[in-house]
């Protein structure tokens, strides 16, 4: 190898190296929070493969595993139904020497209600001095799953039972919208989470919003006692509007808003304990990534002291050179290029191996089920072909070779159904070249379109997914730099999809807001996607009109 793109390939590997650690400096050292335990944390000891959704319930001993792994840190653990598993929380916890506020969960069946109010009962009669509290329903009016009326009998059957002190959690406008059942509780709990809001409300005004939730509240109902039943922020995950997801941004949240509870003496729950994988079916991967802990009981960061975002970030960005350097090794050997090409061979590898390390990142960590894994090695798999086939293109249009004929959307559906009904055995590496990079393109183009449609159309739980388009995202300007993307020759196809990604991308910053830089950044990248489409179009509207 010559020396330039040898300089280039290490100068190349060094920015990769620095573009993953900029991001990952440690940070938030400054943010402090009292000593001592936590108040409670919500508590479900699912691991990663267990789920209520599928009844497939951790047993007694993972529970008791999961409460050793709390005891060191919290007072208390909140529970939301009596009846899960084989096993009473409460009896585990007094084992280890922790304080339960009990769950009592209501839907709208009224005999498993019947069967939740006894169970719940039951055990907080058997166990009086570990069970502190009895929480009857959680967020049962938000979800319109009973009127107050059969709210109120249910509370009232249980305090009609027990001597803890009896509550109803809910989101804390619910207790505005109606504040009679304040008058049949001990105390009220309210839920307060500025991600989740209606209005997003940024990590930098968070705690502000808490104070006045909790002012206001406690101004609605002056003669109960407020606690906060459920306060946090994820970790991983979708920006809402200008509140951004991170392992960083939960340490702090966390942090400033134990300062503030202790400050004003307020009882609180954080949510929660672990990760709960099974949520990411409910609330795609926000919902999953809400745990002080990992789904691996793993703690994501630190109390107190510099909390780094992503701790895989040396082995990503690893993939990322060593992907560049196999997809210049691969080429160069393939080719035999001049000083000269092989230098813009070096650039374009190593780019596309950052691209992928990204893609990797972005997917890998988000695998939470069987069909997630089967999308995460469909994706990547297609990431790398296209990368390895653009690194061909690039190699062939700098020696001087020809081009192949430019394909088209309906050139690529048909290839698409050749292939799955097992009708194209002629696929040779040969053959590949004249028609893998531009049916590839394609296929990402029509995905992509797709993911936007649903982004626009029902956007709250799904993710900006830059990551699952990166390299399809630098083909085109990669091509462009190569005067290799087709000027003409574009069908239906290509126009519906390009005018899909494009309109998408306008309404879609309409709806997410200026605020939302993850939104902004996606979006931009759909309209990247989008250009060689339209372009195509255009250029073939006007060779029309002038014939």
């Amino acid at each position: 190898m010559s020396a330039r793109p040898a300089l280039l390939l290490t100068l190349f590997s060094l920015l990769i190296v620095l573009a993953w650690w900029w991001p990952n400096r440690p940070a938030a050292g400054d943010v402090t929070m009292p000593a001592g335990k936590l108040n409670s944390v919500s508590f479900a000891p699912y691991r990663a493969w267990q789920s209520p959704l599928t009844e497939n319930f951790p047993t007694a001993a993972q529970a008791l595993a999961d409460l050793e792994v709390l005891k060191g840190h919290v007072d208390a653990v909140r529970t939301y139904s009596a009846i899960e598993g084989k096993y009473d929380v409460a009896a585990l916890a007094q084992k280890v020497g922790l304080k339960v506020w009990q769950g009592i969960w209501l839907g709208s069946d009224i005999k498993q209600n019947a069967k939740e109010i006894a169970r719940g009962i039951a055990i907080a009669n058997r166990y009086p001095h570990t069970v502190t509290r009895v929480i009857v329903g959680n967020e049962v009016l938000l979800r319109r799953d009973l009127p107050p009326s059969a709210l109120i009998a249910a509370i009232e059957q249980v305090k009609r039972a027990v001597h803890q002190p009896v509550t109803y959690a809910d989101v804390w406008e619910f207790w505005e919208q109606f504040p009679e059942v304040a008058r049949h509780v001990d105390f009220v709990t309210i839920h307060i989470l500025p991600y989740w809001e209606d209005n997003p409300v940024p990590l930098d005004r968070a705690i502000a919003h808490v104070r006045n939730v909790y002012d206001r509240i406690h101004a609605l109902i002056p003669d109960k006692p407020i606690v906060i039943g459920e306060a946090g922020w994820p970790s991983r995950g979708r920006w809402r509007d200008g509140a951004a997801p991170g392992r960083v941004n939960e340490a702090i949240f966390v942090r400033r808003f134990v300062s503030f509870a202790d400050r004003n003496h307020v009882s609180y729950n954080l949510i929660e304990a672990f990760d709960q994988v099974w949520k990411s079916q409910l609330e795609g991967t926000v919902g999953a990534n809400w745990g002080l802990w990992t789904a691996w009981r793993k703690p994501k960061f630190p109390l107190r002291g510099p909390v780094v975002e992503n701790p895989a970030w040396p082995e990503e960005a690893a993939i990322g050179i060593v992907a560049g350097l196999l997809l210049f090794a691969g080429v160069t050997w393939q080719w035999r290029p001049n000083e000269a090409a092989a230098s813009r061979l070096a650039a374009w590898a190593m780019l596309l191996g950052a691209a992928l390390s990204f893609a990797w990142a972005g997917t890998v960590p988000v695998i939470y089920d069987n069909w997630a894994l089967l999308m995460a090695i469909a994706n990547l798999s297609g990431q790398a072909a296209l990368a390895i086939v653009l690194m061909d293109r690039a190699a062939l249009i700098l020696a001087g070779a020809g081009r192949p004929r430019a394909r088209n959307g309906e050139d690529a559906t048909r290839t698409v159904r050749d292939l799955l009904t097992f009708g194209f055995p002629r696929a040779r590496w040969v053959t590949c070249r004249e028609w893998l990079l531009d049916d590839l393109s394609f296929l990402f183009l029509w995905t992509a379109a797709v993911m936007q449609a649903l982004l626009v159309c029902d956007p709250r739980y799904r993710d900006f997914p830059l990551p699952v388009f990166a390299v399809p995202v630098l083909a085109v300007p990669a091509r462009a730099a190569l005067r290799d993307l087709a000027a003409s020759g574009g069908g239906r196809e290509e126009l519906l999809a390009g005018l899909v990604l494009a309109l998408g991308a306008v309404e879609s910053v309409r709806m997410e807001g200026l605020l939302n830089h993850q939104a902004l950044i996606w979006n931009v990248a759909a309209l990247v996607l989008a250009l060689p489409a339209l372009w195509r179009f255009r250029a073939r509207a006007v060779h029309r009109a002038r014939a």
